[in-house]
């Protein structure tokens, strides 16, 4: 008999394999991570591919070291081991912003002029040269930060993310914030992943962020990464997969906003 996490994380686990968008023209929503350097953002991708396959699985590159080690633009698809589909959903992966990185890169990743494995280097501004599909396009973008590092966020990077919250207002992209290595942040939770939301601290410093911001504390989602371990963990699935489909729950919102905005259009037109 299964126990009542063990059906959560399974239920889970369908809604996203059946996930179907809101529009035919995107069969896969693009969810572009972006945030500190070593935060997590390859990492998060290797520990969903990791959940679909069953096993921990180490693709995209992940550690740690001076520079951000994504220096490129790249997508991630993922496969599900169950019959070896592609899932619904693409993570895209940039360089941290803290280092060389510009806000206008961020921007036209989101407006899909970026191709796969582009190398982000400055000074470089992308232009209106091509009029991509809306499948091409970002459909939610998630900033991702580091649990412990949360008051060490600086100024610098806090201005690059503002700016970058304010044009994907501006085009309606719903953006995410996601809490990594929740377990390094806290004693009590690394002993006991299920008492995340109930950590004291935990939630002082999500609330912290979120003023730091300027975003809701619903929009925060709170994951650990598969980093140094050889086997998967129910509890640390379910967050991770929980972070999922809020991703895929915003990108519907995306959807659904393009959607009433093209209906309003054509009825003043």
């Amino acid at each position: 008999q299964k126990t009542l996490m063990e059906r959560i994380r399974n239920e889970l686990l369908e809604e996203i394999r059946n996930y179907e968008s809101l529009t035919e023209s995107v069969e896969e929503p693009r969810i572009l991570l972006i945030g500190q350097i070593e935060a997590g953002k390859s990492s998060f991708f290797n520990s969903v591919n990791s959940i679909f396959r069953g096993h921990v699985m180490l693709q995209a590159a992940s550690g740690y070291g001076v520079t951000s080690i994504s220096k490129m633009y790249q997508t991630y698809p993922v496969h599900d081991r169950k019959d070896g589909r592609k899932l619904p959903f693409i993570l895209c992966d940039t360089m941290g912003l803290e280092r060389n990185f510009n806000e206008e890169d961020t921007i036209s990743n989101n407006k899909g002029y970026v191709p796969n494995w582009y190398e982000v280097r400055l000074p470089c501004h992308f232009t209106d040269v091509c009029k991509p599909r809306l499948a091409d396009k970002v459909h939610c973008v998630v900033f991702v930060a580091e649990a412990n590092k949360i008051s060490l966020l600086n100024q610098n990077l806090l201005k690059k993310f503002k700016l970058i919250r304010a044009e994907v207002n501006k085009i309606m992209i719903p953006l995410l914030v996601l809490v990594t290595k929740i377990d390094e942040a806290c004693l009590e939770v690394k002993k006991d992943l299920t008492k995340v939301y109930r950590s004291r601290y935990l939630y002082e410093k999500v609330t912290q962020l979120g003023q730091m911001l300027g975003v809701p504390v619903s929009c925060i989602s709170l994951v650990k990464n598969y980093s140094t371990e050889t086997e998967i963990n129910l509890h640390a699935d379910i967050l991770l997969l929980k972070a999922l489909q809020q991703m895929l729950r915003a990108a519907d919102a995306c959807f659904d906003d393009m959607k009433q905005k093209g209906d309003a259009q054509r009825r003043s037109s």
